[in-house]
């Protein structure tokens, strides 16, 4: 699990290593970092979701290993790239909308329930196409409940 976390926070870190040390745009910095992490856990559900379809062979060492990195991406804490005012009110480079900062217990609890359903998958994929699916479906309505109501299309 220690690989698993260290392999999930270089990869997010890779995002940023050629962000200026001073962001031209306010929130540059904070925006392409958050980036980085999303697109992380995009890539590894990416694999699932390809199994899951039947696009990709079910191979349950690379569901577990991707579970795995999904599960590590929701331990980290990443409040760091969300300041208030990094939204696509007044900025073009991201599609978080303003309610987030408005409406954050709503957020956390939507968060809280996103890393449940990782924590479950994360616990299944590797063991079989069935528990696979079973877990799979869950984790991408957690996804879907957070980004309905505040990322824009």
């Amino acid at each position: 699990m220690k690989q698993v976390i260290k392999i999930a926070l270089c990869s997010a870190m890779i995002a940023t290593v050629s962000v200026p040390a001073v962001a031209a745009e306010p929130f540059e910095d904070e925006i392409k970092a958050r980036q980085g992490y999303y697109q992380v856990i995009k890539y590894n559900f990416g694999l699932l979701g390809a199994m899951v379809k039947g696009k990709k062979d079910y191979d349950a060492a690379m569901a577990d290993t991707a579970a795995k990195n999904i599960l590590a991406m929701s331990k980290l804490d990443n409040s760091l790239l969300w300041p208030k005012g990094s939204d696509n009110s007044k900025l073009d480079n991201t599609r978080a909308k303003p309610g987030i900062w408005e409406n954050y217990p709503d957020v956390k609890e939507k968060s809280g329930n996103w890393k449940a359903a990782v924590e479950t998958l994360a616990g299944e994929a590797g063991n079989g196409l069935d528990a696979l699916k079973g877990s799979f479906g869950p984790v991408g309505k957690a996804c879907k409940a957070c980004h309905d109501d505040y990322k824009a299309k």
